[in-house]
Order: structure tokens, then C-alpha cells, then sequence
């Protein structure tokens, strides 16, 4: 079985839409970077990294193929995602008392 092992998020601040970027690491082993939280039009998502090709058309480059899969790295994405945004709030709020 895969498991995520290991979440980094980075906080995307001014920068829109994007959120987040993430990297995701799987059994200790793997790494999948690029992965972004993203706030749409039904709410926030996670988008798997892509790239553009020549025609203009984004592709993922790595992407779960089942759902099972995708229900566990967006679950988790967005667990860490939002650890990360209540820890930044906590740092600013703990800078506003200095």
C-alpha cells in the first residue's frame, strides 16, 4: 500500500487564486512535487502538477489513477494545507504582541 510519509506546504501569500504549493513524499522513497491548492468557484482544490505543451494544453505530469488514491493525497493536501495556515496565523499574531 502507498502512504504519504511526509507533506511539505508552502504558503502562497499574494498570489491570487493559488494558495498553497505542496510536495507530497510516498513510502520514504518518492517525491511528488508541484502539487498546488488552488481557491475555485466551488471551493479549494487540490491540482496535480502539470506542465504546458507546445499546443497550450496543461497536463498533469504525476496524478493518482484511482479514486481511492486521489481521496488520500487531497485529504491529506488539505489537512497540511490548512495546519499551515493556522500556524501562520498563530506566528503573526505571536509578532503583533512583541
Amino acid at each position: 500500500m502507498i502512504e504519504i510519509t511526509d507533506t511539505q506546504v508552502a504558503l502562497a501569500y499574494d498570489e491570487g487564486k493559488l494558495k498553497a504549493y505542496v510536495n507530497i513524499t510516498l513510502n520514504h522513497c518518492f517525491v511528488v512535487r508541484g502539487l498546488k491548492v488552488i481557491a475555485g468557484k466551488s471551493g479549494t482544490f487540490v491540482a496535480m502538477p502539470n506542465k504546458q505543451g507546445r499546443n497550450g494544453v496543461f497536463r498533469d505530469m504525476a496524478h493518482p489513477i484511482n479514486a481511492s488514491m486521489r481521496e488520500r493525497i487531497e485529504t491529506t493536501v488539505m489537512h497540511e494545507y490548512e495546519k499551515a495556515k493556522r500556524k501562520a496565523m498563530e506566528e503573526i499574531r505571536e509578532d503583533g504582541r512583541d
